[in-house]
Formats: structure tokens, C-alpha cells, sequence
């Protein structure tokens, strides 16, 4: 992430909320194995507790600032950690139904009418309730497809990412709607199991070259990264990790010397020594003449 004057993405950090708590919801109490230990229900309904409480801080700071009501009508693009895309939509729809419980403008009779039984649940009971994800995830569902649908490409393509997931989710939509993006506003959520999370939000403008949205979006070039991953084997692909648990926390070995699927430029494991030294190499860049080496989507001067 590069961070300089007159930049196309902008942190407007005076709305910024954050969310805490001590929770046994994904963890790792055993350190010999790199999986860790999971309560579903526990973790999604975490998450949602998370954004509720996010939400809430966020729209009271910029009331307070902007002095006016704030709902997902004031931003264009909602941005949310994917561990898989049901949550997304989940979590998009509790949105609504906190602006439908806030009295936003926004919110139509229709929609009004088919939450109007749920308004006397209480907080637990929302976060239970099957029939209201579902209502709300109905009303919710003409907003989603403009303000949501284009953030999920990476995550949907490549599934759960952990940290890399938000970030993964922006990258979507700077690449779909990068010559649209002027002046518009894109609300992120981050979450991160134990728990912590942060609402912020982002100011977009055109900037320039080589750091404007244009450019951005065309380096990014997600469909051709997409398109350029290698087909492998169910079968190998469980081979592979028995392989990565067996080493996992090992030394003393070497790696395969096989990178024909790295991309060049890239660093990689050769070995682990008998003292858990780590080294690396690096796959040789791509000549492209003219002194230049290619690297990945960029260039390189070759120092």
C-alpha cells in the first residue's frame, strides 16, 4: 500500500468505528497445527454483533459531524471481510434492516411492511432469527446488486483469504467500476475472529498517472490473472497439503526446484536448515529488451 499526497483513495478517518470483544470464535490453541479450531454459529453471529455495533458508532460520529442522518444510501459501494459470500450478503442486508429500525428515509412502505414484525426482537433474537435474514435479505436485494455485487469478484473466484478478503474486495470493485469512481464514497468493514473490527470509509477521485483510478484498475488486470491459474487435480491438490501440514513447524529440508507455475519475479522457500534458517531465491524476471526486465503486471530496472 503506498501512501503519498494527492492520492486517488482517501481515508476519511473522522468516521472511523471500531468493535472489540473476547470471544472463543476461531482460534488456534494448538500450535503444532496450523488449522485452527472453529464455532460456526458462534463466529457468524459474532461478525454480525461486530457490524451492528460498527454501524451504530459510525453513523452516530457522522451525525455528529456532517449533522445529518447517515444510511447506506450515502455511500455507494459497501466493501465487507468475505470469509464467503452468504455472509456478505447477510451482513449487507443487516445494514438495512439497521437503517429500517433507524427510520431512514430511504426505506420504502414495501419494505417497511414485510420487516414491521421483526422491530420488537431484540438483539439476540435478530441475530437467531432465519425469517428475518430472509425479509431482509429480500428488501435488500435491489441495493445489493448495485452497491455490493460488484466487490465480490476476487472472493467468489478465490474463496476465503483471511486479511487479504477486504482488500481482495476493493481491488473488485476499483477493477469493475475504476472510470466511475470520482468523488464517490466506499464504506469497508474489516473483522478479524477474537475479536476486533474497524468501519471506515474511503473518498475516491480520478487522481493522475500513474496513480490514477484508470491505471489502477488496469494493472490490477483481474481477469487475466484469473484466467492464467492452473487446473490441478482434486487429488493433487490433497496431496499438496499433506505436504504443507508434514512440513509444517519441520526443518532441515528442501523444497521442490520446480517454478514453472511462479510467476517471474517471484521469491520462494528452498530450504529449512537443521537450525530453522529459512532461505529463499528468486524466479529471474522476464527480458523484454532495452535493459528492461518484465516482473508480474510492472517493470523493473533490474537493481
Amino acid at each position: 500500500m503506498l501512501i503519498g499526497p494527492n492520492a486517488p483513495i482517501s481515508f476519511e478517518s473522522k468516521y472511523r468505528a471500531s468493535h472489540m470483544a473476547h470471544v472463543y470464535d476461531f482460534y488456534k490453541p494448538d500450535l503444532a497445527s496450523e488449522y485452527p479450531v472453529v464455532d460456526g454459529k458462534l463466529s457468524q453471529t459474532c461478525y454480525l454483533m461486530a457490524l451492528d455495533s460498527c454501524y451504530r458508532q459510525f453513523c452516530n460520529k457522522y451525525e455528529k459531524i456532517a449533522g445529518k442522518q447517515f444510511s447506506i444510501s450515502d455511500a455507494e459501494y459497501f466493501v465487507f471481510h468475505s470469509p464467503y459470500n452468504k455472509l456478505v450478503q447477510k451482513s449487507f442486508a443487516r445494514l438495512y434492516y439497521n437503517d429500517f429500525m433507524r427510520n431512514c428515509s430511504y426505506v420504502d412502505d414495501d419494505a417497511k411492511e414485510k420487516l414491521q414484525s421483526f422491530s420488537n426482537l431484540t438483539g439476540e433474537e435478530s441475530y437467531q432469527s432465519r425469517d428475518l435474514e430472509k425479509a431482509s435479505q429480500q428488501v435488500a436485494k435491489h441495493l445489493y446488486g448495485i452497491k455490493v455485487q460488484p466487490t465480490t469478484l476476487l472472493p467468489k473466484q478465490i474463496g476465503n483469504m483471511y486479511t487479504a478478503s477486504l482488500y481482495a474486495a476493493l481491488a473488485s470493485v476499483l477493477y469493475n467500476k475504476h472510470d466511475s469512481l470520482n468523488g464517490q464514497r466506499i464504506v469497508m468493514f474489516s473483522y478479524g475472529s477474537g475479536l476486533t473490527s474497524t468501519m471506515f470509509s474511503l473518498r475516491l477521485n480520478n487522481g493522475q498517472h500513474p496513480f490514477s483510478l484508470s491505471n489502477i484498475g488496469s494493472v490490477l488486470g483481474v481477469t487475466e490473472k484469473l484466467q492464467s491459474r492452473h487446473e490441478t487435480l482434486p487429488e493433487k491438490f490433497v496431496e499438496t497439503l499433506k505436504l504443507m501440514e508434514h512440513r509444517y513447524g519441520a526443518k532441515d529440508f528442501e523444497t521442490s526446484s520446480d517454478t514453472s507455475l511462479l510467476q517471474p519475479g517471484t521469491f520462494y522457500l528452498t530450504k529449512v536448515d537443521s537450525m530453522y534458517r529459512r532461505f529463499y531465491s528468486q524466479k529471474p524476471a522476464e527480458e523484454i529488451g532495452g535493459g528492461k526486465t518484465k516482473c508480474c503486471n510492472g517493470f523493473a530496472n533490474g537493481h
